[in-house]
């Protein structure tokens, strides 16, 4: 049996589970075969485990080893896109229904975690923090924008509060969200791996799938194995590769990196971060970070496009973390790792299906954490013969990146440049 490891991360060096599951082999049969053990998959593997479906969940790797396992643990509301810009693209129609889902994911999220009794660290209270006037002008029409979808456990800081919840001079105001917050999200994916396989589900590691063959019943394939079922879930994200070339063509891996500095005294947790919320800033290449459970400051940022590996992480995340805190020069990085998201055109999550019974989630563009929570709900629903909600996320235009695969990743840096020369003139 391959043994497979996840990369060096704070993450995998405190899981509450360590056990490898076996690969595929021989032939099985399903109600439903998901490809991908990520949030986007487990979701949808428990919600459809809890409806009486029998569910068998492919992964490539380990459980939680793509984006899933190595993301910021922040639960941050809505989508990458805001119900305004969808409104306007797409009508009101579209951006009310939308709208009703925006903060679903994170209650999904604390009934798995209640209901299953996951020790994720789940903590509450996220913070979006203002670089300058204009991201605080943007704050404050996010506030009444989430109101007006009835999301209202919301509370602006100005200038002069922001420091009693962030031990920073960098900002100029600040977004209390009481209802987002924090956890350790691979022992959060390994929990709800628990609970599918609690409710009968079957969860093959280090079990790539080689091709899906369509059809009426159609037959997943790895090297070792198969699973003929009704239906497919592929919820790879960007950890999937030649499965399902023209959903790749609409979108783009980008990198992200993340630090994880030595334990820190209670004195210095207090004094950074004294409410124990999660922070990231309004910038379009946005710094984010959080305390872990035992007093850790996960800090990360940046973007790498088509998800190359940086040298260094450190040397690209450490300065970022001591312009918000010079008080920590000289603490310890204790684990330094990159991991990588799905990007899409429009940054809204594409969800669709082929032939009828193969379905698809990705694109969350870095809000996943929430969406991938929502989206096992909906594609559940959606396999169950409700798929009200699942179809106004088809009816969104998924559009390939211009250029192809070839021009994709220099024309979105090139705007990536642009928006942080506007992040740092503040226009």
């Amino acid at each position: 049996m391959s043994t497979s490891v996840y990369p060096h991360s704070y993450y995998a060096a405190s899981i509450n589970d360590t056990r490898i599951r076996h690969s595929l082999q021989g032939d099985h049969t399903a109600d439903i075969c998901v490809v991908g053990a990520g949030f986007t998959g487990l979701s949808t593997a428990l919600h459809l485990a809890e409806r009486g479906f029998k569910v068998i969940v492919l992964e490539a790797s380990r459980i939680g080893y793509g984006a899933s396992g190595r993301n910021g643990g922040q639960i941050v509301h809505s989508y990458s896109r805001d119900m305004d810009f969808i409104e306007r693209m797409y009508g009101k129609e579209v951006g009310n229904k939308m709208g009703a889902m925006a903060f679903e994911g994170a209650q999904v999220i604390r009934r798995i975690v209640s209901n299953y009794d996951i020790q994720c660290d789940l903590k509450p209270g996220g913070i979006f923090a203002a670089c300058n006037n204009k991201q605080f002008d943007e704050l404050q029409s996010k506030k009444a924008l989430w109101e007006s979808y009835g999301h209202t456990e919301l509370s602006l800081l100005d200038k002069h509060q922001v420091p009693d919840y962030i031990g920073s001079q960098r900002y100029t105001g600040a977004l209390l969200d009481h209802s987002s917050g924090h956890l350790h999200p691979l022992n959060l994916v390994l929990g709800e791996a628990n609970a599918v396989e609690s409710l009968g589900g079957v969860i093959f590691e280090n079990s790539a799938v080689t091709r899906i063959e369509e059809g009426a019943q159609p037959t997943v394939h790895t090297a070792n194995g198969s699973v003929r079922c009704n239906f497919v879930m592929v919820a790879g994200n960007a950890y999937l590769t030649g499965l399902l070339p023209e959903q790749e063509q609409k979108s783009m891996p980008c990198g992200t990196q993340v630090i994880c500095t030595e334990p820190l005294s209670e004195s210095q947790q207090k004094e950074l971060l004294p409410h124990d919320n999660c922070v990231e800033d309004c910038n379009y290449l946005l710094d984010y970070y959080r305390l872990t459970g035992d007093g850790r400051l996960i800090y990360g940022g940046g973007v790498t496009y088509g998800a190359r590996e940086p040298d260094k992480i450190e040397s690209l995340i450490v300065p970022n973390m001591l312009k918000t805190f010079p008080q920590l020069k000289g603490t310890k990085v204790d684990y330094a790792w990159t991991g990588n998201f799905l990007l899409t055109l429009m940054r809204l999550p594409q969800f669709g299906r082929i032939n009828g019974n193969i379905f698809y989630a990705q694109g969350y563009s870095g809000h996943g954490v929430t969406s991938t929570h929502l989206a096992g709900k909906i594609i559940g629903e959606a396999i169950s013969g409700q798929a009200e909600r699942f179809d106004v996320f088809t009816g969104l235009p998924q559009y390939p990146f211009p250029g192809g695969r070839t021009m994709r990743i220099p024309y979105t840096a090139m705007g990536a440049w642009y928006y942080t020369l506007r992040d740092k003139l503040g226009i």
